[in-house]
């Protein structure tokens, strides 16, 4: 994997930005570095080695530039990428057309019986994040439980310490969220998503040792915190 390298991450463009050039033949990754969804396609990109084929164009969301919506991407969210006279979105989908349209080492597996546990994960993993973050409108510590729950048991499946056995989009699916959850069920409701779950802990560990998903955490945790208290704590 070409991931060594430490890339220089270009600033984001806000409201007064200037748009880049469209359709010139370069592949562009809209993408917002604080942004879960689009994590996962930023991981799929630096796993295969692509930092010099598809280039990082940062949006702030807060402030985002009108030509996105009008010019780029209707549907005005991240991630989107553009490849091909064509911009598409959608992060599980962006995540499999990134694997199968680029080189690099793949991230589906050849296994049927992987493919078919991987599509089961993925089918699950809108679920997964929708149970969480309901759970922080109430008692957090008894509702998201059975999501974590369900990560434990995908997790025994396989040999080795990602869902599939070996890293693959399955992973990608689910731990930019997982990072994420850990951070806020911990400091607002001291709950420890990994107690009880060895394999879980084992995961998020393994996980953090890929250089491809390391370049991209970028979260500010307090920020995060904040930013999640305010969504979902406001009646409290």
């Amino acid at each position: 994997m070409a991931t060594d390298t430490v890339e220089i991450l270009p600033p984001p463009l806000d409201a007064t930005a200037e748009q880049p050039p469209l359709f010139d033949g370069t592949t562009r990754l809209y993408t917002s570095y604080s942004c879960p969804f689009a994590q996962r396609v930023w991981i799929t990109r630096n796993y295969k080695g692509l930092q010099d084929k598809i280039n990082l164009v940062p949006l702030n969301l807060q402030n985002r530039p009108a030509w996105y919506k009008e010019k780029v991407y209707p549907a005005n969210k991240v991630p989107s990428l553009e490849h091909n006279g064509k911009v598409i979105g959608e992060s599980i989908d962006l995540i499999k057309y990134v694997d199968c349209n680029f080189e690099g080492p793949s991230l589906l597996p050849n296994d049927p019986e992987k493919k078919k546990f991987l599509e089961e994960l993925l089918s699950y993993v809108d679920k997964f994040v929708g149970t969480v973050f309901t759970s922080f409108k109430g008692d957090a510590t008894k509702e998201a439980g059975p999501a974590f729950d369900y990560l434990e048991n995908a997790l025994q499946k396989f040999d080795g310490p990602f869902l599939l056995g070996e890293f693959s989009l399955a992973d990608i699916a689910y731990i930019t969220f997982v990072e994420r959850f850990q951070i806020f069920l911990s400091e607002v409701f001291k709950y420890d998503i990994i107690a009880g779950r060895p394999k879980l802990a084992a995961w998020i560990e393994e996980a953090n040792k890929i250089d491809a998903y390391k370049q991209t955490k970028k979260t500010d945790p307090k920020e995060l915190v904040e930013m999640y208290k305010k969504h979902f704590l406001v009646q409290k």
